[in-house]
């Protein structure tokens, strides 16, 4: 049986509509499910939470939402038994990891999920922090700290983001959004463990960003990309003396212009441990974590059964 989560009201109403008709597929298919309609934030952890409760029996959960609903459902699974997820994209934006194919014609999305051709075990990272009360978040995607978390804590609350959506804006208000938070934005000294091992410091870092998947590298003319090993968090520092020197990099962060700046740093590593010389903004996967100052970040190989296209 299928089990789906839906946010309906994901994409000013996106995920509404794209249900309604993965629901008259699923009628024509005689396909037994279930559905479940979130209506605030913290709903779609509570439904995984009790779907999974039970460890002897197998679920298939589909997402049909953002990705901050599919955050909120991966921090509520209970990985005690064999589940199983599929992700509809419904949302503004598809920025997850590797592996989350943003399709935008449902009777493909209704293929996909109903008929798959194989599955991908997947990574996912947890972000822990807290201080005195701390506390762990998983993320399928990414997870940032400055001014890459202080673009989306400022997008959550944006009014004018419906708008902008509908007509297909979304990068050109991130730009914007990240240019205010730019100049408002402070850098500040800190250090990075990776590994356990290896100890690098910076004097102005404006943004740490995690990413969970795969980096695609360029191999020789006339062969085709090759990616990573899984189990291994793509790690992106910026750290720059001069704030003007910073907009190339935001245009890359926020509009996903792929190339090389001067002033990010590259690393790899399963895990990793953070201390800034004072708390600055925390999100795992879009979604707000407030202001920290230490915090540790793991990667969780090959632990997610997802759909495959």
């Amino acid at each position: 049986m299928y089990h789906f989560i839906v946010n309906p009201s994901a994409g000013t109403g996106r995920g509404y509509h794209i249900w309604k008709r993965l629901e008259r597929q699923l009628e024509n298919d005689s396909q037994e499910y279930r559905v479940f309609f979130t209506e605030q934030q913290g709903d779609a952890v509570q439904i995984a939470k009790a779907l999974t409760a039970d460890k002897d029996e197998a679920k298939i959960l589909i997402v049909v939402g953002g990705e901050g609903t599919y955050n909120e459902v991966l921090n509520g699974i209970s990985f005690k038994g064999m589940i199983t997820l599929g992700y509809v994209p419904a949302g503004f934006r598809n920025a997850l990891s590797n592996g989350f194919q943003s399709y935008w014609k449902v009777n493909r999305q209704s293929r996909r999920i109903l008929h798959p051709k194989y599955y991908n075990l997947t990574d996912y990272g947890v972000l822990t922090c807290g201080g005195d009360e701390i506390f762990n978040r998983r993320f399928a995607g990414r997870c940032g700290i400055g001014l890459d978390a202080a673009i989306c804590h400022n997008l959550l609350c944006c009014s004018a983001r419906p708008q902008m959506c509908r007509f297909h804006m979304e990068k050109a208000l991130n730009f914007f959004l990240g240019l205010k938070q730019l100049m408002l934005a402070k850098p500040v000294k800190g250090y990075i463990v990776f590994d356990g091992v290896k100890k690098v410091e910076f004097s102005h870092i404006y943004f740490i960003t995690f990413k969970i998947g795969k980096e695609k590298a360029k191999k020789k003319k006339g062969q085709e990309h090759t990616e990573t090993d899984g189990g291994k968090m793509m790690v992106y520092v910026a750290s720059c003396s001069k704030k003007r020197k910073m907009i190339p990099m935001l245009k890359d962060l926020t509009m996903g212009v792929r190339r090389r700046e001067r002033g990010i740093r590259i690393f790899e590593c399963s895990e990793a441990s953070i201390h800034l010389g004072r708390p600055l903004a925390v999100h795992v996967d879009g979604e707000s974590c407030m202001c920290q100052q230490d915090m540790e970040i793991r990667c969780i190989p090959k632990k997610i059964r997802m759909i495959g296209s």
